[in-house]
């Protein structure tokens, strides 16, 4: 391993065994999944809001679902399923215990759908507008994980695993205007990912289908 790699691995670790340490999330919010997900949309189904389909990813329609139910009910409108809204909606209290994601990967993919819609901005690297690497930068670097700036760059500083193997919170990269790894993703599951588009700013695309698919070259983590 090169010195490089020593040093980032180093400060990924401290990292995140500094944020582990003193940062839970106990809600349910965009880009969690798992089995008590499902339970949130069959309820949510049962009572006639669009979840689009019971698959345990809580994506856009599940949050759009969530916010009408608040709106409803009058809670506060965030798309998140917090202690209140679970309340109202399962009628229990929220489980003390959580099955899906770990809190660290709730946390960026949290922060990746926080920036659906910001545009495209080359050299971006803030709310106000986003290039791929300066978007994935700026989401770990909210949960306490810095990586290096450009798509190469990450590529090379992550490690590599097959496409079986993606877990959310990885990176996915493709080759498009220049040979290696030109764009880069986050994984978010379910053979999507959240990237900053050129064309249309941050949004979620597949990651093996269409224009992604014919130039996905691979994906790497980070933590």
């Amino acid at each position: 391993m090169s010195t490089k790699s020593k040093v980032f691995s180093t400060i990924v670790a401290v990292a995140l065994s500094c944020f582990t340490a003193t940062m839970t999330f106990a809600d349910f919010s965009a880009g969690d999944r798992g089995s008590e997900v499902v339970e949130i949309q069959k309820q949510l189904a049962s009572m006639n809001y669009n979840i689009g389909s019971v698959d345990g990813v809580f994506g856009p329609a599940t949050e759009e679902a969530v916010r009408e139910f608040q709106t409803a009910r009058g809670l506060e409108v965030d798309g998140i399923v917090g202690e209140a809204t679970y309340r109202s909606l399962m009628n229990r209290d929220m489980p003390v215990n959580r099955s899906g994601n770990s809190a660290l990967t709730r946390s960026i993919l949290r922060s990746a759908y926080n920036m659906r819609g910001v545009p495209y901005v080359f050299g971006g690297t803030s709310p106000y507008g986003f290039d791929c690497s300066g978007f994935t930068s700026y989401v770990f670097a909210q949960s306490g994980i810095y990586i290096p700036r450009t798509a190469d760059a990450q590529y090379y500083a992550s490690t590599r695993i097959s496409s079986s193997s993606l877990r959310p919170g990885d990176l996915v990269f493709f080759t498009t205007y220049a040979p290696g790894a030109s764009h880069v993703g986050i994984y978010v599951g379910n053979g999507q990912f959240i990237h900053a588009s050129s064309s249309n700013g941050v949004m979620v695309s597949s990651v093996f289908s269409g224009y992604w698919g014919a130039r996905y070259i691979g994906a790497g983590r980070v933590y």
